[in-house]
């Protein structure tokens, strides 16, 4: 009769534990779904950024090696994504695509080539913002006075690339905080209702003399334990769906890679970790202070 309750009792135990896990897990697999949100729209916007195009323009008579000369040093600049030297020729055939007939554009000027060469360049993403293209455009004007002529880009585009990726972050980080308190609610209720079978054994070990610090140490490590391996199955459980979304849109391949896979297990340890020992903890603390007639 003993080892049958004994028997039960630990397998009460084990489907206490794996409820608990599973819970947690796809708690944490909610929040992972937020974070990864975050990490995507992190890499679009630097994506994004660094696509932002801006335009050196020389004076006339500067000429093409001074300007290559000049597209060498610019590519040392820590400002510099990739920095492209465009020939006179190349800019004639550019302006012909744009509409203008290359020809037609030589013979206003007898058969001689206006434009001279030039330099464009893509800047990092931290910045391609106002006021970074405004400090690298006054860095260069300092740098080549007699050479540059005017810096081209679109103000516009960089201000409605920065301020469109704010709003979408702040909303992430909005849901992220509510889904957090969720899921701190529900963990903790998952860890509560799995201490109640334990409330017996809790209380007994204190009567038999054991100190609260004795009590909490087998508790909080297991809590640790579960965090870990509930961050394990939701990554598992993210992956799946990563892998869906993969054969779906090109998309998922540009803005998630493995590197971005390692940050987002370390956060999800972290997290489960961190939700579970806390609730074990408050938890416990119940138990400890409730008197034997309570517990019933």
């Amino acid at each position: 009769m003993s080892m049958n309750a004994e028997s039960h009792a630990k397998k009460g135990l084990k489907t206490s534990y794996a409820s608990t896990i599973i819970g947690i897990s796809l708690v944490l697999f909610m929040i992972g779904i937020v974070i990864a949100g975050l990490f995507g729209i992190n890499t679009i916007q630097k994506n994004a950024k660094e696509s932002v195009q801006v335009d050196i323009f020389f004076d006339i008579s500067t000429n093409e090696a001074d300007v290559k000369q000049i597209e060498l040093s610019l590519k040392s600049w820590p400002e510099m994504k990739e920095v492209q030297f465009i020939s006179s020729t190349r800019a004639l055939e550019l302006l012909g695509e744009d509409g203008m007939a290359a020809e037609e554009l030589k013979e206003l000027f007898n058969d001689d080539n206006p434009i001279p060469a030039s330099i464009s360049f893509r800047p990092k993403a931290e910045f391609a913002t106002g006021g970074g293209l405004y400090t690298i455009s006054k860095k260069l004007k300092a740098a080549y006075p007699s050479e540059i002529s005017e810096i081209s880009y679109d103000k516009n585009s960089v201000a409605r690339v920065n301020l469109g990726f704010r709003n979408f972050v702040m909303l992430a980080l909005i849901v992220a905080a509510l889904l957090s308190i969720i899921a701190f609610a529900m963990i903790n209720n998952t860890i509560r209702l799995a201490l109640y079978s334990k409330r017996f054994s809790i209380k007994t070990m204190q009567l038999v003399g054991a100190t609260n610090g004795f009590i909490r140490k087998p508790f909080l490590r297991n809590a640790i334990l579960q965090g870990i391996v509930s961050a394990f199955v939701g990554m598992a459980l993210l992956l799946g769906l990563f892998v869906a979304l993969r054969t779906l849109s090109d998309l998922f391949t540009l803005a998630f890679d493995w590197q971005t896979f390692v940050y987002l297990l370390a956060c999800l340890i972290g997290i489960g970790i961190i939700i579970s020992t806390i609730s074990t903890w408050f938890a416990l603390n119940k138990y400890l202070r409730v008197k034997l007639d309570d517990l019933y």
